[in-house]
C-alpha cells in the first residue's frame, strides 16, 4: 500500500470580486515509504499550493473543491481538526521555505525544537531536553550545544534550515514534505541540505516530497520526478528518465534553461540562456485546450481546443500530451 495517494485533486482561490480561479486540476500521483518524489514546475504552477493543500493549509480564500488524499490509509481532507493536528508534526513533517519568517525570533533555538516534541509527545523535563539534544546533534554533527542556546538572528541561513529540518523530523514522521527548502541558500549550502536529506532517508526511513524549480536538485536524490504546470501534472515519471530523456514539451523547456550541465558537472559556456517564450497562463481566463499550447514549440492544431489526456510512455512514465496520443 502507498504511503500516501492523491487521487483527482481540484483547489481553486477566490478573488474579491468573487472570481473564481482554479490551482489544481485533477492532480494525481502517489508516494511509496521511504521514497522522494520530486515536484518541479516554474513560481505559479501550482507546487506550494499542492503542499498546502496536503496538509489543509490553504489560506482563507483557498478552497479544494474535491479530491482524495489518502494517507496511511485516511483521507486528510475528512479527518477532525483534532486528529489533523495530530498528523501535522507528527505523521507528517513540513519544512517551509524561508526560515527567517518560520523561526521565532525571541526564543533559543533549543525552545523551538523541545515546543515542537512536547506538542505532540508527553514527556518529562529531562526526557523532552535529552531528545531535544539528539535532534539537534543529529543535524548539527558539530557544535550542537551552541545552536540550541543561539537566537535564530545568530545563526547563518543554512544553520536555520537545519534547525527547521530538526523540528521537521522531531516526532518520527514517516513524511516530510520541503517546499523549496533551499531556495534562499548558496550552492554550497544547498548542496549541504541535499545531502542531510538523503542521510536522513536512509537512517530514518523517511518519504519525502522536495518541491523545486530547479531540476538540478533533483538529480541524485529524487527517485521519481512530478512536473506541474499551470496546477496540471504534464509529466511523471522516474527521476533518471525524467531528466535525461523528457517526454513532455515543458519538462524539455526547464531542462535546456539550466545554466550548467548537471548531469556531467561541467559548465555552460558563456552564452545567452535559452527561455521558454511566453508567460505562463492567466488561470482565471483559460477556457480549453492545453495550457502549455501558447508556449510550446511543437504545438498542433488539436492543442488548442482540447485538454490532453494522461499517456503512457515506459514504465511507471506518463505524460500529458498529444504528441503520444494513439
Amino acid at each position: 500500500m502507498p504511503l500516501l495517494e492523491v487521487k483527482n485533486l481540484h483547489v481553486s482561490y477566490s478573488a474579491r470580486s468573487g472570481e473564481v480561479c482554479p490551482a489544481l486540476a485533477g492532480v494525481n500521483f502517489d508516494l511509496g515509504p521511504g521514497e522522494i518524489l520530486g515536484v518541479l514546475g516554474e513560481s505559479g504552477s501550482g507546487k506550494s499550493t499542492l503542499a498546502a493543500a496536503l496538509l489543509r493549509l490553504l489560506p482563507s480564500n483557498g478552497r479544494i473543491q474535491k479530491g482524495l488524499v489518502l494517507f496511511e490509509g485516511k483521507n486528510l481532507l475528512e479527518v477532525s481538526p483534532q486528529d489533523l493536528r495530530k498528523i501535522r508534526g507528527g505523521r507528517i513533517g513540513l519544512i517551509f521555505q524561508e526560515p527567517s519568517s518560520s523561526l521565532h525570533p525571541t526564543l533559543q533555538i533549543g525552545q523551538q525544537v523541545s515546543d515542537v516534541l512536547a506538542a505532540h509527545e508527553y514527556l518529562a523535563r529531562r526526557a523532552l531536553n535529552e531528545k531535544t539534544s539528539q535532534l539537534l546533534a543529529s543535524v548539527f554533527p558539530v557544535d550542537a550545544e551552541r545552536i540550541s542556546r543561539s537566537y535564530p538572528h545568530e545563526l547563518s541561513g543554512g544553520q536555520r534550515q537545519r534547525v527547521l529540518i530538526a523540528q521537521a523530523i522531531a516526532c518520527g514522521p514517516s513524511l516530510v514534505v520541503a517546499d523549496e527548502p533551499t531556495a534562499s541558500l548558496d550552492p554550497t549550502t544547498q548542496k549541504e541540505i541535499l545531502q542531510l536529506f538523503g542521510t536522513l532517508r536512509q537512517k530514518l526511513g523517511l518519504a519525502m516530497i522536495l518541491i523545486t524549480h530547479n531540476p538540478a536538485l533533483l538529480a541524485g536524490l529524487a527517485d521519481r520526478i512530478l512536473v506541474l504546470y499551470a496546477g496540471r501534472v504534464a509529466e511523471i515519471g522516474p527521476a533518471a528518465k525524467v531528466l535525461s530523456s523528457a517526454q513532455h514539451p515543458y519538462t524539455a523547456a526547464l531542462l535546456r534553461c539550466l545554466p550548467t550541465d548537471f548531469a556531467e558537472g561541467q559548465s555552460a559556456r558563456k552564452t545567452r540562456l535559452p527561455v521558454i517564450p511566453g508567460e505562463p497562463p492567466d488561470l482565471s481566463l483559460h477556457d480549453r485546450g492545453c495550457q502549455f499550447e501558447p508556449r510550446c514549440t511543437e504545438r498542433m492544431a488539436v492543442c488548442q481546443c482540447d485538454e490532453p489526456a494522461v499517456n503512457a510512455v515506459g514504465e511507471l512514465h506518463e505524460v500529458s500530451c498529444f504528441k503520444f496520443a494513439g
